[in-house]
């Protein structure tokens, strides 16, 4: 009778004690921000594929990126899950903006974007930092002020060599020019072309390049993709850098487009042609394709912007100096579109669930069919 009281006794103390250790588990788990499996059945529908955007990009030879916002970085678990999981390049949406690096003259903040690189770094991500020189998201201390071109001069001067100076060796490209070019061909208004000229665009490279010799130096912007009056102005600057002999490695296409006007894909394949030509690599930096003026139900919406990304994805792929594919974001929960445009869209490759759309499995698509 006591044989059986005691083993009685034992059997409920390991059962109390292994429902215990679950739950520590569980609560672990959920501390971490882990979703059970049967709440979010197809948050992870992309591994139904047996593979992700980032192996197979890197059996092809290039980078698949996404642009990352530091709220959801910080606070969801499963943002910072699929960006490792799909994603070898990481791309600061805001944190190495002057705005948020530069707040004051002589203060720099670089609590956001250290963070990032530790954590690409960590994560076998290579970070390409976005961006230098900008005619936007200025702090105040800089652009409602007069200056003298000689203090603006050393002010962009100053703030190249100290940031990328400070990442000197941790992030492998920079877009050290953005958006200097209007549409219609001309040099965009800003502090730096106002107080310093257009070759404040050659001096801004020539410090990249001497505070990080290393890095890959690329111009970026949008609706320049195919050929055409902004495009030509485009192709005529870099060809002046580079016979001034100006370290630039690149230019960036930043592809915001949309299925009302959807990029052609044979201009945009002789853009990067002629470019290649110079010598020069072309990255697809900031792509979204936004449906919100598309024809048809949602779910023809989504097949349609599911063939843009794969037709730009597939241009990149068969042009030897393409050799980063990024969007900008990667969920529609955290997509830029909708609150600049102040309407409901839904741009980017997973859907504010983190559920994968048809454009990321056109995507994985080309990618696998380029491999065979």
């Amino acid at each position: 009778m006591l044989l059986t009281v005691l083993l009685l006794s034992t059997v409920i103390v390991t059962v109390l004690s292994s429902r215990l250790i679950l739950s520590n588990q569980t609560d672990i788990a959920n501390q971490a921000g882990s979703i059970e499996l049967e709440q979010h059945q197809n948050l992870d529908q992309s591994k139904s594929l047996k593979t992700t955007l980032r192996s197979l990009a890197q059996a092809q030879g290039i980078q698949v990126g996404a642009a990352v916002l530091m709220e959801p970085f910080r606070e969801d678990a499963n943002y910072r899950t699929i960006l490792t999981r799909e994603f070898n390049l990481l791309v600061p949406e805001n944190a190495m903006k002057w705005r948020i690096l530069h707040p004051e003259r002589h203060r720099y903040d670089f609590t956001d974007a250290d963070a990032l690189v530790t954590f690409a770094k960590t994560n076998q991500m290579q970070v390409q930092g976005h961006t230098l020189v900008w005619h936007q998201s200025l702090p105040s201390w800089l652009a409602e002020a007069e200056w003298t071109r000689e203090e603006v001069l050393e002010l962009m001067r100053q703030h190249i060599y100290t940031v990328v100076g400070h990442y000197r060796g941790q992030v492998e490209s920079w877009d050290v020019v953005n958006e200097a070019i209007s549409h219609n061909g001309k040099m965009r208004d800003s502090v730096f072309l106002n107080g310093i000229g257009p070759e404040y665009i050659e001096m801004a490279f020539r410090w990249a390049h001497e505070a990080d010799p290393q890095a890959r130096l690329f111009y970026n912007d949008h609706d320049a993709e195919e050929l055409g009056k902004k495009s030509d102005a485009i192709y005529e600057l870099v060809k002046n850098l580079l016979k001034r002999n100006v370290p630039i490695h690149g230019v960036g296409f930043q592809m915001h487009t949309s299925l009302k006007r959807p990029p052609n894909p044979q201009k945009v394949a002789a853009n990067i042609q002629r470019l290649g030509e110079l010598g020069l690599e072309v990255w697809i930096t900031e792509m979204d394709v936004q449906i919100y003026d598309g024809k048809g139900t949602r779910e023809e919406k989504l097949a349609a912007q599911a063939e843009v990304y794969r037709d730009i994805l597939r241009v990149c792929l068969d042009a030897p100096n393409c050799k980063s594919f990024a969007t900008w974001g990667f969920s529609d929960k955290y997509s830029w579109i909708p609150y600049f445009f102040d309407r409901p869209d839904s741009p980017l490759i997973f859907d504010e669930s983190y559920r994968p759309k048809p454009a990321y499995n056109a995507l994985v698509e080309e990618l696998q069919g380029a491999s065979q």
